[in-house]
């Protein structure tokens, strides 16, 4: 038997195991089946891709990833897109991108100034504090969870030279007047995509508005590879350095496996290296490797084709959940833009002072039921012990006050509403919030 038919044969036994396990799905049973907030949502495509991209043995960068990089930029409708090892480092790289000395100016330099918010997750803002750039904090709207632009001047200082932004579980933030204040202060824009993939603001889908947008493909994510994330971009020039300090911060373009793309590896002269050094070993950025593997980018391909039906499905559940709790007057429910079409990452609830309990007393008692709730993310990252040795006004600086962000830090959590969501759970989930509600009540 030659080696082709061998992998047929493996890859009809990997698709008969994948049957099988889909069949062997334990029954839903209220108040004992435990209901994920999120989770993988994979068939025998995702199996079969993996066992080949093994069977390539490759195991770092390679074809896969190719296919991989070259598929989500054509679906986001960007230039070019990176694949690496997480969401966070996504970010690690779409914000040190904008320090390479290639951008002159414009380059984010330490002691300047980055516009974001404190209700989101900390590897949104962690870059900028560690690279020594300074993060200012603007509050939010408690409806939408995302950033008050009406905020955005009072924010602005001649030290801002952008602004990171994360579309909040899902949520697009006003694209629209966040773009035309970067466009009007020359600022980049950088967003914090990894909760949004699939969404669209003017018709126009997320993370392809802004100068860099980043993804997560962590299980709970809208696509998964296990470990995994993106950095996307239009501009040629923030791809070269993104590319560049993706690969530990090598001059060189070519890609694993590869020589002499650019045709003259050992005729050119840099810096002061002795002439014809090998282009391969030429070093432009401090860099880092967070390159992931082709084994991901494997599960990638086949998730990313399913992308469309997981946002359909998203949006059904949300909608759901929508329907089923927006009368109780104890919660006050996620809002959207009109401008926003959003692929929901989970179902934010927010307690009303018509409420009769504390937001931990409802998640405490979801949790009893096997309905698993999370907080928003840090609440408000301020308040964490990780700032305890910065110096507000030295190390961040807060425009205005953060009442809102506060107000989700206590009295906020969301659910859960992911693909593999079945009615019959998101039923359980809505009986059981407003039987909790309608008993504290009485």
């Amino acid at each position: 038997m030659d080696e082709l038919s061998l992998k047929k044969e493996i890859f009809s036994r990997v698709e008969a195991l994948a049957a099988l396990r889909g069949q062997e799905k334990p029954p839903f049973v209220p108040g004992e089946s435990r209901i994920n907030y999120a989770g993988r949502v994979y068939d025998e495509k995702e199996l079969v891709n993996l066992v080949d991209a093994a069977l390539e043995f490759w195991l770092t960068a390679g074809r896969y990833t190719r296919e991989f990089e070259e598929k989500l930029a054509a679906y986001l409708g960007v230039g070019r897109a990176l694949f690496v090892n997480s969401g966070s480092s996504a970010n690690l790289l779409a914000f040190m991108t904008l320090t390479s000395p290639l951008l002159g100016k414009r380059r984010i330099e330490r002691g300047d100034e980055v516009i974001t918010v404190a209700a989101g997750f900390p590897t949104t803002v962690a870059p900028v504090v560690q690279y020594g750039a300074v993060p200012v904090f603007v509050d939010v709207e408690p409806g939408t969870a995302n950033i008050d632009v009406s905020l955005l001047e009072a924010a602005l200082s001649p030290r801002t030279k952008a602004v990171m932004l994360a579309h909040t579980l899902g949520n697009p933030f006003r694209l629209d007047a966040v773009k035309a204040f970067c466009d009007a202060n020359r600022l980049w824009l950088v967003e914090d995509n990894c909760d949004a993939l699939g969404s669209r603001y003017c018709g126009r889908l997320t993370g392809a508005w802004g100068d860099l947008g980043t993804s997560s493909f962590y299980p709970p994510h809208h696509m998964t590879t296990g470990e995994g994330g993106a950095v996307y971009t239009s501009d040629p020039l923030l791809a070269k350095i993104a590319l560049s300090m993706r690969d530990w911060g090598r001059d060189c373009s070519c890609g694993s496996g590869e020589d002499n793309r650019c045709g003259s590896r050992f005729t050119r002269r840099f810096g002061t290296l002795p002439a014809g050094y090998d282009h391969k070993y030429v070093y432009s950025h401090f860099g880092y490797n967070l390159k992931a593997t082709d084994l991901q980018a494997a599960i990638g391909c086949a998730q990313l084709d399913k992308l469309d039906g997981f946002t359909a499905a998203r949006k059904r559940n949300f909608e759901r959940l929508h329907d089923g709790l927006r009368e109780l007057p104890e919660l006050a429910l996620f809002e959207r833009y009109p401008e926003s079409d959003p692929s929901w990452f989970g179902f934010l609830i927010r307690l009303t002072p018509r409420a009769g309990f504390t937001r931990n007393e409802l998640a405490e008692h979801l949790e009893s039921r096997g309905i698993q709730t999370r907080n928003l993310f840090a609440g408000n990252l301020t308040r964490h012990p990780c700032f305890e040795t910065l110096r507000e006004g030295c190390d961040y600086r807060v425009a205005g006050r953060l009442a809102n962000t506060d107000e989700l830090m206590n009295n906020a959590f969301w659910i859960g509403l992911y693909p593999g969501m079945t009615g019959a759970k998101l039923d359980f989930m809505i009986e059981t919030i407003r039987n909790y509600c309608g008993g504290k009540s009485l």
